[in-house]
């Protein structure tokens, strides 16, 4: 997997409002932490953050972060907090890594065809899962993990351990836990009204209804 080298700077000023002065420059707070070293606090520009989070490794990708005055540390992100209104990133931490020692990852899952119970039944795909949880060595992280599900029929459901095997990942979600199925839409039955008619054809609830208005209307008149 290729390395993305991400700009830092070393941070002084800590609180909220020192972080929003900075978010206001481009640039976001973070924190490097290592297995034995100890945790770093920075600030990488927001652009650079954002190309690197884009790459086809997305959150996974490994970061050379070069620290001013510092050395280079490679890592990954991890903890990504968002703006709740905005979205953008306004914290994060990374986690310093070792090439030769796995680490976990979530990683996307990729749904691919047309299901057999969506093209004969009418059916629909739920997705339920949309990544899972694997060990790798950094440089084995796949970006994303491709499912076929052509061949699902109505009722099938994908588990963790239908998931293909790949060389040098190891899922590390419960093997029982659902991915996708394929499921028929929900019928509402229509409800048949029987309504018993009238001589005249009118449906005698409605000609009660009538007469009680009638009764109604007379005795307010009388009154006035």
């Amino acid at each position: 997997m290729e390395q993305v080298t991400l700009s830092a700077k070393p941070r002084a000023a800590f609180g909220t409002r020192p972080s929003r002065r900075l978010r206001r420059q481009g640039l976001i707070p973070a924190t490097v932490y290592g297995k034995n070293a100890e945790a770093k606090s920075i600030t990488v520009d927001s652009r650079e953050l954002y190309l690197a989070m884009h790459t086809e490794a997305g959150r996974n990708a490994l970061l050379n972060v070069d620290i001013e005055g510092d050395e280079k540390v490679l890592a990954v992100a991890r903890e990504i907090q968002r703006h709740p209104v905005r979205g953008e990133v306004i914290h994060l931490d990374l986690i310093q890594i070792s090439l030769d020692e796995a680490i976990s990852a979530d990683v996307a899952l990729e749904y691919i065809g047309t299901p057999i119970g969506v093209r004969e039944d009418g059916g629909f795909v739920e997705s339920i899962a949309t990544t899972v949880n694997i060990l790798a060595l950094p440089t084995a992280i796949p970006s994303s993990i491709v499912i076929d599900i052509e061949d699902l029929h109505t009722g099938d459901t994908l588990k963790v351990s239908d998931l293909p095997e790949l060389e040098g990942v190891e899922y590390t979600d419960d093997v029982d836990r659902p991915l996708v199925t394929v499921l028929l839409p929900r019928v509402e039955e229509e409800v048949e009204v029987l309504v018993e008619l009238g001589e005249d054809g009118e449906p005698i609830e409605a000609a009660e209804e009538g007469a009680e208005e009638a009764a109604a209307e007379a005795s307010a008149e009388e009154e006035e």
